[in-house]
């Protein structure tokens, strides 16, 4: 111990002198329910962003209910754009050009099932995140056939705390 001391702050050791490098502890007021959220619970909300403002936005592209729930997902499901644009999307140009006939609703088609067994396999019947293993023709490039991908799949609150699940590229939030 340093022989310099600070006194009256405390025992340390044997002696009542503490090092003026030691580290100082004060206690804090016990938690009340506005201070158990944290530090930022008195800070004022700028803006939030909830998931109809991204549905509404383009964000988020969501699935039709009845089609969901026929692939066997009983929750709204919605796909984020570029989850939707890699896996889904699909034109009469990408067909001339690709050599091949699709559409999009059997891409969407494909990609429900795929997520419905993804979610089932998962261990504690899916958690909040799983993935979602799927071939699918990409749309960019000169690739005819199909090519092996990965969607996450989480399910979170809704706007009202609702589950809902989004469909996402393994990279996105």
């Amino acid at each position: 111990m340093n022989s310099k001391s600070i006194t009256g702050t405390g025992r340390v050791g044997r002696d009542w002198e503490v090092s003026a490098d030691a580290m100082r502890w004060t206690p804090q007021q016990p938690a009340t329910p506005q201070t158990a959220r944290g530090a930022d619970c008195d800070r004022e909300v700028v803006h939030v962003y909830s998931r109809a403002d991204a549905l509404a936005d383009g964000v988020l592209v969501a699935v039709d209910g009845e089609l969901a729930r026929q692939a066997g997902l009983r929750l709204p499901v919605a796909l984020t754009a570029a989850a939707y644009g890699d896996c889904v999307a699909w034109s009469e140009e990408d067909n001339e050009r690709k050599g091949t006939r699709q559409d999009e609703a059997g891409r969407l088609w494909d990609v429900l099932h795929m997520v419905r067994f993804a979610v089932l396999r998962a261990p504690g019947g899916g958690g909040r995140r799983c993935l979602a293993e799927l071939y699918r023709v990409p749309r960019a490039g000169r690739a005819r056939v199909a090519r092996r991908t990965v969607l996450a799949v989480e399910i979170g609150p809704g706007d009202s705390g609702e589950p809902v699940l989004t469909v996402m590229l393994p990279d996105e939030d």
